[in-house]
């Protein structure tokens, strides 16, 4: 590992103990190895870490669904990573510690709205397969189709049961989010508009069947898209994120914060709508406060004009190039019948890297 990311790394594991304070670090349970074997071990269910009391209960009353849960969390993490990927922020992991993104979440930006949304998005949507998929005996395909069939088609094959995937990640994801705080709120918010965004994405699948191939009977049940489709809407949720202030009020049980709409101009934000009230950092330099990895040796676009260009995702210090050699399949031949052949070629491109932030001198009053 590179010296600065080292420092910065042992930076992040120190500031732990603050991060962890208001910290899903349940999350973790997706990039051990732990999760794989919880619906054999139930007694593993003590031994995932951040779990308040509602989702222990959780876990040992429905310990067949729990590996979904984990495994709907790995895949929102890998979802974040792939929209992220041309970003400062790259929705960067860290191994061996119970904050998995550092304390990258421990404030209130347009980062951890997008995290939770897809957390939670990815919890619904892996239970919901799951069952689909009949690996547990707790639930299974929806039963209660929306409305009677079309003309020429008629129901069948296995409705994935959204509705019952959506409960479940609102069940447990939410169980911590009940603290009368502004974060709490938001949180609260993020994860039903992830989970909002699989039912508005379900669809009708179908399938003809027939002699050599007619249509005489086609049946049809409801899927849900692929998770990149979800990835891609929240995405663009992220880029027209609402930003909120903090409202104190007193109740019967003292103080409550809520959110409002920081400007009255702008249409208010909707469920399905993301909702921050912090500022994000640049994530242009190394950062153990703020958990900024720094964009130093990121490989860089240098035709790009956006986020992911040189100019950009480099905070204006410039890049280096490189050559790098490349073996790849090349001049492919169909051989009848049936296999393809290719011959093995070598190919050189041009790689660009950020640099490092330099060293700032004056000499005569000037900056070099």
């Amino acid at each position: 590992m590179e010296p600065h990311l080292l420092g910065l790394l042992l930076g992040l594991l120190l500031c732990g103990t603050r991060v962890l304070a208001g910290y899903p670090i349940w999350w973790s349970l997706a990039l051990g190895q732990q999760y794989t074997s919880l619906g054999s071990q139930p007694l593993l269910c003590g031994s995932i870490p951040g779990l308040v009391p509602k989702q222990l209960r959780f876990c040992r009353n429905y310990i067949e669904i729990m590996p979904s849960v984990a495994e709907g969390v790995k895949l929102g993490i890998q979802e974040c990573q792939h929209q992220f990927r041309g970003r400062r922020w790259n929705c960067t992991t860290i191994d061996d510690s119970l904050a998995i993104f550092g304390p990258v979440l421990d404030k209130a930006t347009r980062e951890s709205a997008f995290v939770h949304a897809i957390a939670s998005a990815g919890v619904a949507f892996a239970v919901t397969r799951s069952c689909a998929e009949g690996t547990s005996t707790i639930c299974g395909c929806d039963s209660h189709h929306k409305g009677p069939p079309g003309e020429g088609w008629k129901w069948g094959g296995c409705s994935e049961d959204a509705d019952f995937g959506v409960l479940v990640s609102r069940e447990f994801a939410d169980a911590r989010e009940n603290r009368p705080d502004a974060r709490s709120a938001m949180n609260k918010h993020n994860n039903e508009a992830g989970r909002t965004t699989i039912l508005d994405h379900m669809h009708l699948k179908c399938k003809c069947h027939g002699l050599s191939g007619s249509c005489e009977v086609k049946t049809c049940w409801w899927a849900q898209p692929d998770f990149r489709a979800i990835g891609d809407f929240l995405k663009d949720k992220y880029d027209s994120a609402s930003e909120m202030v903090v409202e104190k009020h007193r109740e019967s049980r003292g103080w409550v914060e809520t959110l409002r709409a920081k400007y009255a101009l702008f249409k208010p934000p909707t469920e399905r709508d993301l909702v921050y009230y912090e500022n994000s950092p640049n994530f242009c330099e190394p950062n153990p406060e703020t958990g900024s990895f720094g964009t130093r040796d990121r490989t860089c676009n240098v035709t790009s004009h956006g986020i992911d260009g040189c100019d950009l995702l480099c905070c204006g210090r410039g890049h280096n190039t490189r050559t790098e050699k490349r073996k790849e399949k090349c001049h492919c031949i169909f051989h009848w019948c049936c296999y393809v052949s290719c011959q093995e070629c070598i190919r050189i491109y041009d790689v660009h890297t950020c640099k490092a932030l330099g060293k700032v001198k004056c000499v005569a009053g000037q900056i070099h």
